[in-house]
């Protein structure tokens, strides 16, 4: 019945029909529901059965790990300051945890969940609404379909903010990352950087004080704001004497609550686990590349071993986190897995996908220790791979059409 109605409407969007300007709403509507109906049928080509937007939808499904802390951590984090006598939360979502029963009991799942949801879907409905209206009237502009990888940027955006973030500098960051970062240069598939890396870091140099900070992270104030401040802010922060510092000591978290991601940060980024997960099923079905991902955290593991094994003597904390510190902090697992794997801003070479990953992590690690004033790296660090990631690839095949031409000339 959904099939027969949407070809009976369909000739009032084609080109002449009366809502012809809205066809890319229709077609994104029917290709969302039912595969195109135009397929490819030649020998010229190569078949597969996945396109664009179920490479996009898998993409998303990978992130339910990374929602699923998103929704979890960031109540369980805002129960926790609560407990501990902060702030009272704005009177609506006081409101409605009261009419469902709920208390600010960081013990109940529900009470955690539900809390969280609270701070997070606000933020991803108007990456959707915000982000979705410009996709839309680019598309009517230009006469194009809706390009499907905006679902993974308005996946991707808002698991990388505090829960604090006003939403009208969410509509204005998504604005600046969809309309910037990807449509000026012609669209998904076009665009040389990350959209949802650009609009974070629009956000962080226009208005710091809502992105990092001690408040920012536990949806409410803590009276002592050490214990609501990030890993990676309180190392930074930390003032080093003669012996190095114990690292679980200054940070307030062990490595185990680093890895499982029950710590302060931003919404989707603090699990490391939920990051495995979701580079699982991404290398399972061929979406992530492998060769990426090993060279970050290879890069990032050289590299902290570097600064961590010439520490002594330091007054820089940083210089004193261990590598295997290095991974769990932070975004680095987010974005080593979802952000610098981009196949579309990432370098395309096989060869250059390894310089591109090793130069992303030793860049994490480098503006992590040398700047402290910006202690995580990984957002810097991949919109630089992403400039450099065509330079890559140049090199990499101009070296390969040399040997070649040796190999041939001999």
């Amino acid at each position: 019945m959904l099939r027969k109605w949407l070809d009976k409407m369909e000739p009032l969007f084609q080109e002449g029909g009366r809502l012809s300007k809205l066809y890319p709403l229709y077609e994104a509507t029917d290709t969302f529901l039912y595969t195109p109906a135009s397929v490819t049928r030649t020998a010229s080509h190569v078949r597969d059965g996945i396109d664009l937007k179920r490479m996009m939808v898998l993409v998303v499904m990978a992130l339910t790990p990374c929602f699923f802390m998103a929704f979890y951590n960031t109540g369980y984090q805002a129960n926790l300051a609560i407990s501990h006598g902060a702030a009272s939360l704005e009177s609506w979502r006081e409101s409605f945890l009261m009419w469902l029963g709920l208390g600010h009991d960081q013990e109940n799942f529900l009470d955690n969940v539900l809390l969280g949801g609270l701070y997070f879907l606000p933020v991803y409905a108007v990456t959707i609404l915000a982000g979705g209206l410009w996709e839309v009237l680019f598309a009517i502009v230009r006469k194009h379909e809706i390009n499907e990888g905006f679902l993974v940027t308005s996946a991707l955006f808002p698991l990388t903010l505090p829960p604090t973030i006003p939403l009208w500098q969410v509509a204005l960051g998504i604005s600046f990352g969809v309309v910037i970062g990807k449509e000026i240069f012609g669209g998904t598939g076009k665009n040389f950087l990350n959209p949802a890396l650009t609009a974070r870091a629009f956000l962080y140099f226009a208005y710091p004080a809502q992105i990092t900070g001690v408040a920012v992270w536990t949806a409410v104030e803590r009276p002592d704001s050490t214990s609501g401040a990030t890993p990676l802010g309180v190392m930074a922060d930390t003032q080093v004497g003669q012996t190095a510092p114990a690292i679980e000591t200054v940070v307030g978290h062990s490595w185990w609550d680093c890895f499982l991601g029950f710590i302060p940060g931003s919404m989707g980024e603090t699990s490391v686990i939920a990051c495995l997960l979701g580079a699982g099923l991404l290398l399972f079905v061929g979406i992530g590349s492998w060769r990426i991902m090993a060279g970050v955290v290879l890069g990032g593991i050289a590299t902290s071993t570097l600064f961590w094994l010439s520490s002594n003597g330091s007054e820089n904390a940083m210089m004193y986190l261990p590598p295997w510190w290095q991974l769990v902090v932070g975004g680095f697992a987010f974005g080593t897995v979802f952000m610098a794997t981009d196949p579309v801003s990432a370098a395309m070479t096989n060869v250059g996908k390894w310089w591109y990953g090793i130069l992303i992590g030793l860049m994490t690690i480098l503006i992590r220790v040398v700047n402290p004033a910006y202690p995580e790296g990984i957002m810097l660090a991949i919109l630089f791979g992403n400039v450099m990631a065509p330079l890559i690839d140049y090199f990499v095949i101009q070296m390969n059409i040399r040997r070649r031409m040796v190999r041939y000339e001999a």
